[in-house]
């Protein structure tokens, strides 16, 4: 087996469908296999999963329901691939044609690989403006700011090395991609960037939801900067951090536009989980 896909879930059943239509028709001259890991769904994910065993022959499904968070589902789906290779991405995501062979084609070039994100298929044009639309055409860099870092919603790894640095860590509820970028290349591997494995990424559509991914990633932000400071990760200016406070004070009427609402109520959850994270990590890193 030279590459396993590894999909984490949990209640996905409004979207696994599309991620696994979209496998069935990827076409790879070496063999492959999918690796649904459930993260302890309570809708039918599961149920629908396994509607597909049958055109996918090389779909299992595995219970990752122990332990809470998509890097434990992740480092399930890893324990159990049988492929030199694995690939990541995300149940309420869909690869693009091609996206299979591509990946493979990479890992057997490269030992740690990220793919282009595409944005406009699976979301409405107003959602493409709250958030800055990353890894399109190069790697993450500046957001934190450290080494390159890429979302594990389109990442690939020699399965030997996701085991030599321990996985993803666990303990992160947000940015554990981040972290396990940044150990795999201290660990002396370069990420590359491959933009001919492409997936289409769904962004968050929903207040509630947009509000606690981007407070987590603040939240989260604030212990990388913790744990890797020591390591070379540039200094966050406090003074910084509070011209970003008063931009969002300043800005606070558009909480009452329809049109900027969600813009604004994204900027203020990283910075108020950043403060959250001062707190909780004792450090100063607004």
């Amino acid at each position: 087996m030279k590459l396993s896909v590894i999909i984490p879930s949990y209640n996905e059943a409004g979207t696994i469908s599309g991620q696994l239509e979209a496998l069935t028709t990827q076409q790879w001259y070496q063999p492959w296999e999918i690796i649904i890991s459930d993260n302890g769904s309570t809708d039918e994910t599961v149920a629908i999963a396994e509607q597909y065993q049958e055109r996918l022959p090389n779909l299992q499904i595995v219970d990752s329901s122990d332990r809470q968070g998509a890097a434990h589902a992740r480092n399930v789906g890893a324990s159990v691939a049988v492929g030199e290779a694995l690939a990541f991405c995300d149940a309420d995501d869909e690869v693009a044609a091609g996206w299979v062979s591509a990946m493979g084609e990479a890992l057997s070039q490269h030992d740690f690989v990220a793919g282009k994100r595409e944005y406009t298929k699976l979301n409405e044009p107003w959602t493409l403006t709250y958030r800055p639309l990353t890894q399109v055409d190069k790697l993450l860099t500046s957001h934190p700011p450290y080494l390159p870092h890429a979302s594990s919603s389109n990442l690939g790894i020699k399965r030997s090395i996701h085991e030599a640095v321990g996985g993803f860590d666990e303990t992160m509820l947000k940015v554990q991609d981040t972290d396990y970028c940044w150990r795999v290349q201290l660990a002396g591997i370069k990420l590359h960037f491959v933009p001919e494995a492409v997936v289409h990424y769904r962004l968050r559509d929903r207040l509630r939801a947009i509000y606690r991914q981007a407070r987590l990633a603040g939240e989260y932000n604030v212990l990388l900067y913790k744990k890797y400071k020591a390591l070379g990760m540039p200094k966050l200016s406090w003074k910084a951090g509070l011209k970003s406070w008063w931009r969002i004070l300043k800005q606070s009427p558009q909480i009452f536009s329809q049109q900027n609402r969600m813009k604004w109520v994204a900027h203020f959850a990283r910075r108020w989980g950043r403060l959250q994270g001062c707190i909780k990590y004792q450090v100063l890193a607004l």
